[in-house]
């Protein structure tokens, strides 16, 4: 069932690794960026390796063919292609590389292509180094990173690259993958028959990650030829339905007999289950769509949670959705909009936390990514809410979508640009800073809506000052 490499012991490779594509056209998702014409079609496409090409920069989530994309250019173009990875180059390996791409470019007039893995864990020296050959053209630069090259590339390498971002793969994609992994002789070979339900099962674990899903379905295939794959009994299958069954073809029966027998048949090779990749990859399988019903009701269920001050029901839900592999960027996002929300001026620190523990998570990722969440879910659901901010903007949409609007009071208008004075912009305008209290009477709102009021404080948490104070400043500014 696994090709074995080269080595000493003959180590079995991962699929992950066997059914990596060897040309772009193999390659799945990505569509965005492998148009005809795109940058890196063009620079796969360079079968002679002397076409000017532009560095670029691979920016996307684990498991989405950074990689890849660099293997399989490596594959088709004609140009030298020399891989490293931040985690174990230093700037020695990276100068030798130039010295060797220059005398290539020199000598033979090809250019070389540099792909380095994990740029974001080189230092600032380190990614100096790389300047001269990407600026003078002695190497094309393939990086890839996981984390944003704003914050982990140097400026001047940015602005010498282009910077590609990599989607999540969908689940068609992952599909697709599976489907080719099952078949493909560099694969499973055809050894095994994978239900749909099992199928299903690995696309929803593996979150838009390639790599993943073929470890999952390669332990899954490892426990189907296993004691624990011949513990599940097919007659317990309900292959008809599934459409698995394979009439065999026996010479001593005719068609009618096969015919007739087509239910008891069997399906090719060990049969992969839900049930079996569960166990394989030892974790639950959350009936979780993350494009389906239970994706709006699991995030339903969490903000109502943290609004209704439960915080174990708002961590369960939150846990629900990072098991599933629930986009983080979308946890978080969220998190930020329940915190302006439901918990508002109550608690002024609710929306600092809640951007604070988005942006933890895109520095640092999953699965750590899991804490700063988890401490922003905490805080909100423990927090004093009000909706009252909330409230009062959308009071106010529905005034001016309504038509309850008027011209700004002239002393409110524009008084800096030529001719605003003699038109009376600005006139009697009353600078409250000049007051000792720093709060002035004066009328902000146009005329037709003086006497309106959005903003109601409640007496919950932060908002019991503000209300006191709020009625102080409406008695002073509007004389109410």
């Amino acid at each position: 069932m696994f090709s074995r490499g080269p080595g000493i012991a003959g180590a079995p490779v991962p699929l992950a690794v066997r059914m990596r594509p060897r040309s772009l056209e193999e390659v799945a998702g990505q569509q965005h960026l492998l148009r005809p014409g795109s940058p890196l079609v063009r620079l796969a496409s360079d079968r002679e390796g002397t076409q000017a090409a532009v560095s670029v920069i691979l920016w996307g989530p684990p498991g989405t063919g950074k990689t890849t994309l660099a293997q399989a250019i490596a594959h088709s173009s004609g140009r030298r292609f020399v891989e490293l990875s931040a985690v174990t180059a230093g700037v020695k390996d990276v100068r030798q590389v130039m010295e060797e791409a220059m005398s290539s470019r020199d000598l033979y007039g090809s250019s070389t292509v540099l792909f380095l893995d994990e740029i974001h864990r080189f230092t600032k020296a380190q990614q100096d180094a790389l300047l001269p050959g990407v600026e003078n053209g002695w190497v094309i630069l393939v990086a890839a990173t996981t984390e944003n090259p704003s914050f982990s590339v140097i400026s001047p390498l940015l602005s010498r690259s282009l910077l590609l971002t990599l989607e999540q793969l969908s689940d068609d994609d992952l599909g697709i993958l599976i489907d080719r992994a099952v078949t493909d002789p560099r694969g499973l070979a055809g050894r095994f028959t994978v239900t749909p339900e099992a199928r299903a099962a690995i696309i929803q674990l593996s979150s838009g990650d390639a790599r993943r899903a073929l470890t999952a379905l390669e332990a899954a295939a490892i426990a189907a030829d296993s004691d624990l794959g011949a513990a599940i009994d097919p007659d317990e299958l309900d292959l008809d339905d599934v459409g698995l069954l394979d009439v065999g073809d026996d010479e001593d029966e005719d068609d009618d007999e096969k015919a007739s027998d087509a239910g008891d048949a069997a399906p090719r090779g060990p049969v992969i289950t839900d049930e079996l990749v569960s166990q394989a990859v030892d974790r639950a399988l959350l009936r979780y769509d993350r494009n389906g019903d239970e994706h709006y009701d699991v995030i339903s269920a969490f903000i109502k949670s943290i609004r209704g001050s439960d915080v174990d029901a708002a961590l369960h839900y939150l846990a629900r959705m990072i098991e599933a592999g629930e986009d983080p960027r979308f946890i978080a996002r969220r998190i930020i909009i329940s915190a302006a929300e439901d918990i508002g001026i109550a608690d002024p620190q609710a929306l600092p936390i809640a951007v604070a523990a988005a942006d933890a998570v895109q520095f640092i990722g999953m699965p750590e990514g899991r804490i700063p969440l988890a401490e922003a879910v905490v805080y909100l659901a423990t927090a004093a809410k009000s909706n009252a901010a909330y409230v009062a903007i959308d009071r106010a949409i529905a005034d001016v979508r309504a038509g309850a609007f008027g011209r700004v009071p002239k002393p409110m208008r524009d008084a800096h640009y030529a001719g605003a004075k003699r038109l009376g912009h600005g006139k009697g305008y009353r600078y409250p800073h000049d007051h000792p209290i720093g709060v002035v009477a004066q009328q902000y709102l146009p005329d037709e809506l003086t006497e309106v009021r959005y903003y109601e404080p409640t007496d919950h948490g932060h908002e019991r000052d503000i209300s006191a104070r709020l009625d102080k400043l409406r008695k002073i500014v509007r004389g109410e």
